[in-house]
């Protein structure tokens, strides 16, 4: 994703096409005066804090600079709960749909709200276009950390599902990029599916069609220790959930290579069993071993003689 099309540059860029006489008018009717004062006594064009319908309508990708500016991450701001979720179009894909245009002016208008209760809270000494550019800046690094935070989860989740299918291959049934579904030594369907709180679940059916709950499997790919337990915190809450439905076992992998498995457990205590990432990843040793013969044990799926 490109990030330049929504800072300060492209901001000012939007302006000089539009015309300072256009953006004016709206601002005026939108901005408190004291706010267009004290921006005005800084020598600063009231719109780097204060969106205009027409500059949004010129570049939609404008409304992540305000935004960004107002410290809000994308997952906090697009929400039902803000009334902003429609908007996001606007944003990720430059689009202003019919429902946007609608909307816009209530949108403008909160969101200058919003600029003048920041607008207040700054020392004005500090009111510069530098300082607002890097208040811009400080959420879109927090946003990048958070996305690529994500991937790396999403890749570890991969990477246990890959592990699992390598397992149990022989004995699937059918299996697409989310499920896999074999037949266990009792006849019986057993399913391996990605889900989003726990990570990965494995379910059987019974004979009374009914599904039985047998392991939840949560997976933390950051590798930074010093987060660990707050991702094995996260791990518990997902797993209380897990317990809730009846899941037999409970596990968390990490993806560090040492872990006192003691102190995790007390900061999961729902957990019944952790994995290092790395150990099970690498298809020998103790611990895939232990993996393995718990996964094909507990799932029914007899070990390959």
């Amino acid at each position: 994703m490109v990030w330049r099309d929504r800072l300060q540059p492209a901001l000012l860029a939007a302006v000089g096409q539009l015309g300072v006489e256009v953006v004016d008018a709206e601002i005026n009717a939108l901005v408190p005066p004291d706010c267009r004062t004290l921006m005005a006594a800084h020598g600063l064009r009231a719109e780097l804090v204060f969106p205009a319908p027409a500059l949004l309508t010129h570049n939609p990708r404008l409304l992540g600079y305000y935004r960004l500016l107002m410290g809000y991450s994308q997952k906090l701001f697009y929400t039902a709960q803000t009334g902003a979720s429609a908007f996001a179009v606007m944003e990720t894909e430059g689009m202003m749909p019919e429902r946007c245009r609608d909307g816009l002016h209530e949108l403008c208008t909160a969101l200058c709200c919003s600029g003048a209760a920041l607008l207040r809270r700054l020392e004005t000494t500090a009111l510069t276009p530098t300082f607002l550019h890097e208040l811009t800046i400080l959420t879109l690094g927090a946003q990048l950390r958070g996305g690529a935070n994500n991937r790396i989860g999403k890749e570890g989740v991969a990477q246990v599902f890959e592990v699992i299918r390598n397992l149990v291959a022989r004995h699937i049934k059918t299996e697409d990029k989310r499920k896999l579904e074999l037949m266990n030594a009792s006849k019986r369907t057993v399913l391996i599916e990605f889900a989003s709180d726990p990570d990965i679940v494995i379910r059987e059916r019974m004979s009374n069609r009914e599904m039985r709950n047998i392991i939840a499997i949560e997976i933390k790919g950051g590798r930074d220790y010093s987060n660990i337990h707050n991702r094995v915190g996260e791990a518990e809450k997902s797993h209380q959930k897990a317990k809730n439905k009846k899941f037999a076992e409970c596990w968390t992998i990490i993806n560090i290579d040492r872990f006192d498995g003691d102190e995790l457990k007390r900061e999961s205590p729902t957990t019944d069993r952790f994995y290092s990432l790395r150990a099970i990843a690498s298809g020998v040793g103790a611990e895939f071993t232990d993996f393995r013969s718990r996964i094909l044990s507990l799932t029914g799926i007899p070990a390959k003689r």
